[in-house]
């Protein structure tokens, strides 16, 4: 049997060249694909999430692989409908459907989606950062930053709910046009049309693709990629034209006369006369004989630059609808596709306010104006006040009640983990200093929630955690709480000491590529086929925990054996048999000891008396 790492390079190269592919179904027979897939899936909070059966990811075993494989097979898979729910869109009362499959089905179709990547990904278009791996938010901005510099004017577009509204028959039509294999794609059919369970009936879908699926947002990309052909080779062609500008027919005349009083040995009379010349573009911006067009799209979101005049604008506003309405059966949601001037206002993508700078008194080395025309990246004020809100009320900095029960550790990581979240993703703006607003209040709402916790003033919190942190950009004054450990270094939780300097080398992106080898740990573990508590080598199942910690409390029971085993790793996995994975899920004690396992010494938990329920939960599970 091929390596996974083998397959995919093959289909690779397929996708790279452009042939057909053929006989793909057969290569989901197999099970590398599937371990790969349980290894990328296994680490994400969502494989623990319920779909319309209560089966997750929690006891997962190699025969659960074998099962799909020969249900595909004898073409009897077939797909659980997804579990739907509501999450609220961000800025307004409406809410956005989220799909969520059952497990079995999200192991398959993320051994659909690394096929189907492996063979789309060589042949999308640049200008599409969504959901590719190695690309994300921060590569679409940095390539606004870098090319777009001379754009006048921005078309903001964005698609009427676009994973719900793809066309089923669009969608199939365009994977037939490059895969040749019926059982691929009949299978693909029917995850299309599974269907969804919402307030227990089971409904129909007769468009769209699943917002949570594993492998929606690649159709959807695959579907989207016929407007990203459509833009770059058909649109854009149609209106550039001219490779530069023409100069500026008054700068010259004004700067050849400056030259002949600085020839004529007369410099004195020429300075005051630069002053004017440096208000003036040296190029034509209104030359008819040049114009660009700049694409990019990220996922359903996408944003067109122009040099020109606005009647322009509207000619391919009309053009996009036209093609969307006819190629793919989507439209443009009026709201939110609008055509912005760059220069006295700003385009928002990606959560970014985007401008054209123009800025006469900035000049290089050279004396020559550096900033006009370059794109600016800022942070819009209206993300800082919504940030704020949330730790305010009726604007004052306000405790979070919700996080008094947390320790003081916890709640001090909790609040530098969402500032560190908030000012990474918006390292790219060139008013990232804006966020200092948001530290303050963020500072305030955290010493008020400590205070509320331990019943005390403000200034004690600041007596008992004030500190001078130690950052690559020197010393800061900030918070931290120490837990220091007998036998371990301290565990410290610290607040501050992010510098707010903007970095243009920043990068998040939505899948990085991985730099470890091909089979993780636990893959290794499962494999092994060994249970890690008691050392049985049948029915082998893996247990995973959503959050790695204890609450022991004195006078109870100690932590359990195997409380302690995943402790001592330092991993949220344990692979058990199925006796052993029971017992821990109903609060009995299991089977063997994990030294037991190995040495051959009697089991110390004979003969006791079973656990107490609460005192096995310390450990969510």
């Amino acid at each position: 049997m091929r390596s996974a790492a083998t397959v995919l390079g093959i289909i690779r190269e397929r996708g790279r060249r452009g042939l057909p592919l053929r006989d793909v179904y057969r290569q989901l027979y197999n099970p590398a694909l599937y371990l790969r897939a349980y290894g990328r899936l296994a680490r994400h909070r969502g494989a623990l999430t319920p779909g319309s059966t209560p089966e997750t990811v929690d006891g997962m075993t190699q025969t659960k692989i074998t099962a799909i494989i020969a249900a595909l097979r004898q073409e009897r898979y077939r797909w659980t409908p997804v579990r739907r729910t509501f999450l609220a869109k961000k800025g307004t009362t409406k809410k956005r459907p989220l799909g969520l499959p059952t497990w079995s089905d999200k192991l398959l179709q993320a051994v659909l989606r690394s096929l189907l990547e492996a063979y789309y990904e060589p042949q999308f278009q640049p200008s599409s950062h969504g959901f590719r791996p190695g690309r994300g938010c921060h590569t679409a901005l940095r390539t606004l930053a870098e090319q777009w510099t001379g754009t006048h004017w921005f078309i903001e577009g964005d698609l009427a709910p676009c994973f719900d509204r793809l066309d089923h028959g669009i969608l199939l039509a365009i994977l037939r046009e490059q895969i040749h294999d019926r059982r691929f794609l009949r299978l693909i059919e029917h995850l299309l049309r599974a269907g969804y369970v919402a307030d227990w009936p089971v409904h129909p879908t007769l468009s769209g693709v699943p917002q949570g699926g594993v492998v929606s947002p690649l159709l959807a990309n695959r579907d989207l990629d016929r407007l990203d052909r459509f833009v770059e080779t058909t649109l854009l062609p149609a209106y550039n034209r001219g490779t530069h500008r023409r100069k500026n027919a008054a700068y010259r005349r004004l700067a050849q006369r400056l030259q002949a009083r600085v020839r004529a040995g007369r410099p004195t009379e020429a300075r005051p006369r630069r002053q004017p010349l440096q208000r003036l573009p040296s190029i034509d911006p209104h030359d008819p004989s040049y114009r660009r067009r700049r694409y990019i799209r990220y996922a359903d979101d996408f944003l067109l630059g122009f040099s020109g005049p606005r009647a322009e604008a509207e000619a391919i506003k009309e053009r996009l609808g036209h093609f969307l309405r006819e190629a793919l059966h989507l439209e443009l949601s009026e709201p939110k596709t609008r055509i912005t001037h760059a220069t006295p206002e700003a385009a928002h993508f990606l959560g970014y306010a985007i401008t054209t700078l123009q800025a006469d008194s900035h000049h290089d080395r050279l004396g020559r104006r550096s900033l006009n025309g370059q794109l600016g990246l800022h942070v819009p004020r209206e993300v800082v006040q919504a940030k704020c809100r949330r730790y305010q009320h009726h604007g004052r900095p306000r405790p979070l009640p919700a996080r008094s029960h947390d320790s003081a550790f916890s709640i001090v990581a909790q609040y530098q983990q969402e500032y560190r979240g908030v000012v990474e993703y918006y390292r790219l703006a060139q008013n990232l200093a804006q966020l200092r607003r948001l530290r303050g209040v963020m500072e305030a709402s955290l010493v008020r929630t400590l205070a509320a916790q331990f019943k005390t003033s403000v200034a004690q919190i600041y007596r008992r955690y004030h500190t001078t942190l130690r950052t690559a950009a020197g010393p800061r004054q900030g918070l931290q709480v120490t837990i220091e450990r007998p036998t371990k270094p301290p565990v410290v939780a610290a607040w501050g000491g992010i510098a707010l300097a903007r970095r243009l080398d920043a990068l998040l992106v939505d899948d990085p590529p991985q730099v470890w080898n091909t089979r993780s740990a636990l893959l290794e573990r499962l494999l092994a086929d060994r249970c890690e508590l008691c050392g049985a080598t049948h029915h082998i199942e893996v247990h995973h925990i959503q959050h790695l910690k204890t609450r022991q409390t004195p006078g109870r029971s100690p932590v359990p054996t195997w409380v302690q085993a995943m402790l001592a790793r330092r991993r949220k996995t344990l692979v058990t048999c199925r006796a052993c994975h029971q017992a821990l899920h109903a609060g009995r004690p299991t089977r063997h000891a994990p030294a037991a396992a190995h040495t051959g010494e009697p089991d110390p938990s004979k003969g006791r008396r079973p656990v107490r329920r609460g005192a096995v939960a310390k450990v969510p599970v």
